[in-house]
């Protein structure tokens, strides 16, 4: 039971984070928001690791895709910084959720990426099409466009691959090493993205500390990361 409210914790955190991002990307751009997010929360975990004295270098010989759980969370944060805005937040979460458990199902189904197989049943199909029905009834007359819709879904599909491939690193050093690895990667993909893609949102950044809230989102982000990675072992991923 408690990994269960560990995981309603953790959706509650993303709602949070999606709105706190937000309105850093409102401030900075998509990219260069994506990156702060993602240095903000490298310093923050690396605290907590030196307290706790972890040595996130001391791992080796472990596969590569290990540490891929912070390139495709910079996919989830880049989505999300796209879809806010465009649409309600609520509606924005529920595509999300929509994502996450079509994604989940499938690596439950076939035990993708290592993780334990947990079978299909109908019950699981009910749940899915319930979410699927208000998601639409949230963009119900709504001005209705499709790319915040579709990066919205696919941030739900990136945070799935993400925080199981996290958990699966998480098993072979731990909690803290993974989610430090998450943050260090992500940040340096995402200042690669940004070179590539968000170097016009420097003339149009508009820098601020007013309000300091927005620039927690990767504080908020690192508990997301460290709960997930105490939860997607021990409960099924739907």
């Amino acid at each position: 039971m408690l990994y269960y409210i560990l995981s309603i914790v953790t959706g509650a955190l993303i709602a949070a984070m999606v709105a706190i991002n937000g309105g850093l990307t409102a401030a900075y751009g998509v990219y260069i928001a994506t990156v702060i997010i993602h240095a903000v929360g490298l310093v923050f975990i690396s605290v907590v690791c030196a307290v706790r004295r972890e040595k996130p270098l001391a791992r080796r010989g472990l596969p590569w895709w290990l540490y891929l759980g912070g390139v495709i969370g910079v996919g989830t944060t880049v989505f999300n910084n796209l879809a806010f805005g465009r649409i309600s937040l609520s509606a924005i979460v529920a595509l999300g959720l929509i994502g996450q458990a079509a994604t989940s199902l499938l690596i439950d189904q076939f035990g993708l990426m290592g993780m334990q197989r947990n079978t299909f049943r109908p019950a699981k199909l009910s749940g899915l099409l319930c979410m699927l029905a208000g998601a639409v009834y949230m963009l119900w007359g709504a001005n209705f466009a499709w790319m915040p819709v579709v990066v919205s879904l696919l941030a739900g599909v990136s945070v799935v691959i993400s925080r199981t491939v996290n958990a699966r690193l998480a098993e072979k050093s731990s909690d803290y090493v993974s989610t430090w690895f998450n943050y260090i990667v992500g940040l340096c993909f995402g200042l690669v993205v940004l070179v590539l893609l968000g170097r016009g949102e420097f003339a149009t950044a508009a820098p601020t500390l007013n309000p300091l809230w927005i620039y927690t989102g990767g504080l908020v982000g690192v508990l997301v990361v460290l709960l997930s990675n105490s939860t997607v072992a021990r409960v099924s991923g739907f």
